[in-house]
């Protein structure tokens, strides 16, 4: 089971494998089972785990609140839900929830706790990249996903600290940091709110493209194409221009390649 493909259709997934990924007893192994969880149903199991089935109502009014029962509004809801316990419980205890969260075998509920830190609001932008950092790192693509969605309203507000702090992620070892520091600052981004000050003036992020502009992970490539081709739609010229100078200074396939992806929607356009 564990070596599973995953089934490309919902209703194909074996129901001993929707059971366990409902209790928290395994992870999801592609974008159809992740979508497939049934979030309330892992809530209720992991709070009689928590031994916390009397506080259940705190989640449920959150859930009850939502008006669209879509994934990407009720993980950002029971996170807030358990912020809102978290407020009744010793310092001690909280951090004892938080780290079998964020240590869980279902990526699901890891999702829930990088959620928590991206909306805690006691704390700063620096707090939140850090303590974001290990999600941002998961292995679990779809926890690395959440994990740019749940900063990126923070990082927006708190744009010039925030990508001044990202600077050195791009220069990680781990590509998957890399990879986040571009895709939490993408203009436009997948799944999440624009970035209106980045739409405008994308050259304040420059020193976090071109830091990665010849990447040698195509993961990382792939989102530093994304993020320049989102700026295209906005400020077409300037990404003409950039990427002509990089051609012009790092003859790599790694850096042609971005240059492809990034002028796609340009190409299209002619």
């Amino acid at each position: 089971m564990l070596q599973r493909k995953g089934a490309r259709k919902g209703t194909d997934i074996p129901d001993d494998v929707l059971h366990l990924l409902q209790q928290g007893q395994l992870q999801t192994v592609n974008l159809t089972e992740w979508l497939a969880v049934d979030h309330a149903l892992l809530l209720q199991n992991a709070l009689a785990k928590f031994g916390l089935q009397r506080s259940s109502d705190i989640f449920l009014s959150e859930l009850d609140h939502l008006k669209e029962k879509k994934i990407m509004k009720i993980i950002p809801a029971i996170a807030q839900a358990w912020l809102n316990l978290f407020e009744q419980q010793t310092h001690q205890e909280r951090t004892r929830m938080f780290d079998v969260m964020a240590s869980h075998l279902s990526d699901s509920i890891r999702c829930w706790a990088a959620y928590i830190v991206g909306i805690d609001p006691r704390l700063s932008i620096k707090q939140k990249l850090a303590g974001i950092r290990p999600f941002a790192a998961d292995p679990h693509f779809g926890v690395r996903e959440i994990a740019w969605m749940a900063v990126r309203e923070p990082i927006s507000k708190q744009l010039v600290d925030a990508l001044d702090l990202l600077n050195e992620w791009v220069r990680d070892q781990d590509a998957n940091i890399r990879r986040f520091a571009i895709e939490s600052t993408r203009p436009q981004g997948v799944w999440a709110k624009h970035i209106p000050e980045l739409k405008e003036h994308p050259e304040l992020a420059l020193p976090l493209l071109e830091a990665v502009q010849s990447d040698p992970a195509k993961y990382v490539q792939d989102s530093v194409g994304n993020w320049l081709n989102d700026a295209s739609k906005t400020n077409p010229e300037w990404v003409l221009q950039v990427c002509a100078a990089w051609l012009e200074t790092s003859d790599t396939k790694e850096t042609k390649r971005i240059v492809t992806r990034a002028q796609r929607s340009l190409i299209k356009n002619l």
